[in-house]
């Protein structure tokens, strides 16, 4: 009896194991199924979510570099030339302004051509016209020591604009900006007008000199005539007197 049940036992475990084996499979095998279409899908959504992050990533980096344009676009030239071309304009005009008797002033020369300039007549004494002569002179030559010194002035500035256009050239091809590249433009621009103020000053100091002296040319010449008349009037012309060659 005791066989038996020894034997049932061991019956029991052996059709247990040869069982175990097959249920685990099947149950496996319903527990993980393999879907290709539904594989597929969440590949492409994935695929898909990677693009956006990326085009994300892209719009950033093209707004990044957009703001850095944005700011060179806008950053000042670092350097500037307007104090060197104020102090050689303000130079120029202090020369100007020092010009000796006659200024460059309208009221000025219209009452040295009422007085000094004037026609010679009658009226005038031999004294006045003398005078008059010898103030003529000095202006004239007053008037050319100023066109020399504006000249030398004008020579002076050269030297500060040809430092100030290698820098703004230097500057202006350096720019790493539209507003930087303008500024250095507009500073060249303002070389330019200063040069051609200088220019201007010594064109004007020069035809000053030149007026001046043809002016003189004119008022001797007109003074002649006013002397050579009194020289031949009647009455007033020339009356021989005895002259004493030796003192006893």
């Amino acid at each position: 009896m005791i066989k038996l049940r020894h034997l049932a036992a061991v019956s029991s475990v052996a059709l247990s194991l040869t069982v175990a084996p097959k249920l685990f499979t099947a149950v496996l095998a319903q527990s993980i199924v393999f879907d290709p279409n539904n594989y597929a899908q969440n590949v492409l959504t994935a695929e898909r979510e990677l693009q956006q992050i990326n085009n994300q990533i892209t719009a950033l980096q093209n707004q990044a570099r957009m703001l850095i344009n944005q700011a060179r676009n806008l950053a000042n030239l670092p350097y500037s030339s307007l104090q060197e071309l104020q102090s050689s304009i303000q130079r120029t005009q202090q020369l100007l302004a020092q010009a000796q008797n006659i200024a460059f002033n309208v009221q000025q020369v219209d009452h040295a051509f009422q007085t000094t300039y004037g026609s010679a007549n009658a009226s005038q004494s031999s004294q006045v016209l003398t005078s008059n002569a010898q103030a003529r002179w000095q202006n004239s030559v007053a008037a050319l020591q100023d066109a020399l010194r504006v000249q030398a002035g004008v020579v002076v500035n050269l030297d500060t604009n040809r430092t100030q256009m290698s820098a703004l050239v230097t500057s202006s091809q350096s720019a790493t900006g539209g507003l930087a590249a303008t500024q250095a433009g507009n500073q060249l621009l303002a070389l330019q007008a200063q040069q051609l103020a200088d220019l201007t000053a010594t064109v004007a100091a020069q035809g000053r000199a030149q007026s001046l002296q043809s002016a003189q040319q004119a008022a001797a010449q007109d003074q002649a005539r006013e002397q050579l008349r009194r020289f031949l009037s009647p009455g007033t012309g020339y009356q021989s007197t005895t002259v004493t060659m030796f003192h006893p």
